[in-house]
């Protein structure tokens, strides 16, 4: 834990890891992006719009080891919205959690440099992509099943980037056989690869829920 002091508004600031750079002020929302010691402030974000997800910042999960859910980005796109949900795990690494329609992928950053994936070229040089060309990632053969270009929307916690609104991300999703999914962004130039599987609330033992009206809590989360 990192304890430090929001220089817009004066509020405590905690980072749970060194690794990450990136924290939203929970009172005024600026983003407060950390070199060493020092905090810098590049303006605020928006709120992330209500939603009915059941997960929210503290959600704790099992995956192989214990992880904590400790950011989450809004991401838009023309036909709706989704959330990635940034996880710490319990020996200090981190993937993401990506929520939407009530479906969950959870997802390790991968290195790609050394893909030969067409998949991954056509991201890098702003290419079409067809649904159902496949793709090769870490040995595993892939299919595309989603192409989105979507923006940022809102963002809480603690982040590895900044996520300034209305910043234009290709988003690629891909799926292969016995429930191994994988993702493709580029984000202001940067390609990213992630590969994982799908899961669901309960193969992953989700606790610290969040409860609403309509959905009461499943036993697991208990």
């Amino acid at each position: 834990m990192i304890d430090a002091t929001c220089p817009n508004c004066g509020a405590a600031v905690h980072f749970r890891t060194p690794a990450l750079p990136v924290k939203i002020c929970d009172y005024c929302r600026t983003t407060l992006v950390r070199s060493g010691d020092a905090l810098q402030a590049m303006g605020k974000v928006a709120e992330v719009p209500e939603d009915v997800s059941p997960l929210q910042i503290g959600t704790r999960g099992k995956d192989g080891m214990g992880f904590e859910l400790i950011g989450r980005i809004r991401m838009r796109w023309s036909g709706g919205g989704w959330n990635e949900w940034l996880a710490l795990f319990d020996d200090g690494s981190t993937g993401w959690l990506s929520e939407s329609m009530g479906r969950f992928m959870l997802l390790r950053a991968m290195p790609y440099a050394g893909f030969r994936t067409d998949a991954v070229r056509q991201v890098r040089d702003d290419e079409p992509i067809a649904l159902g060309a496949e793709a090769t990632i870490d040995g595993v053969r892939y299919r595309v099943n989603d192409v989105k270009d979507a923006t940022f929307v809102g963002s809480e916690g603690e982040l590895p980037f900044s996520t300034p609104a209305d910043t234009p991300i290709r988003s690629i999703d891909l799926m292969a056989r016995d429930g191994l999914c994988a993702s493709i962004q580029k984000d202001r130039g940067e390609v990213s690869v992630y590969a994982g599987r799908y899961v669901t609330l309960a193969e992953i033992a989700a606790t610290n829920l969040r409860a609403f009206d309509g959905w009461p809590l499943p036993s697991f989360a208990a």
